[in-house]
């Protein structure tokens, strides 16, 4: 087994590869799965510079397809649990559900956010907000995140790190 994976790992990592790794690390990672694609981006763009727009073009398409994902989960788990459609007790909770009532759709901007950003599109869906307004919001977001991030990356490392490799 551990011979297979490191033969995947290995062939992901080739650079013909290396927009198909960052697509399927991006749309995992906006899955519930607690993963990050930034590392994989930054490394595509850092070994391969001339691949900065489609790293990052790559990157949002996946993470907003799987925060498509996690709002189709949301939406499907409404109707198991309809009993907790009611955001009018005083607890915590219901407070949020409200906030993000009132927002709508645009609450979607925030699905970049660490931690909150999975799980807001899986409740996007389970409120029933409307699906395509929320997916161009959630790629706005992640856009902007993989924009500024893989950016502000580069800037800080703009010296080659073939020396880190060994």
């Amino acid at each position: 087994m551990e011979a297979w994976l490191h033969s995947l790992l290995t062939t992901l990592a080739l650079p013909e590869f290396g927009l198909s790794t960052v697509l399927v690390v991006a749309f995992v990672s906006a899955t519930l799965l607690p993963m990050g694609s930034e590392p994989a981006v930054f490394g595509l763009v850092k070994l391969n510079p001339d691949l900065f727009w489609p790293a990052i073009a790559v990157a949002t398409i996946g993470n907003t397809l799987g925060g498509a994902l996690s709002w189709w989960m949301g939406w499907g788990a409404h109707r198991v649990h309809e009993r907790w459609r009611d955001p009018s007790g005083d607890n915590s909770q219901a407070r949020a559900l409200r906030w993000l009532q009132a927002l709508g759709p645009k609450a979607c901007l925030l699905s970049w956010l660490p931690g909150v950003g999975d799980p807001l599109c899986a409740v996007a869906g389970w409120l029933r907000l409307p699906f395509w307004p929320c997916l161009i919001y959630m790629g706005i977001g992640k856009g902007l995140r993989y924009m500024v991030m893989t950016a502000g990356l580069l800037w800080v490392f703009p010296q080659d790190m073939a020396g880190w490799l060994g």
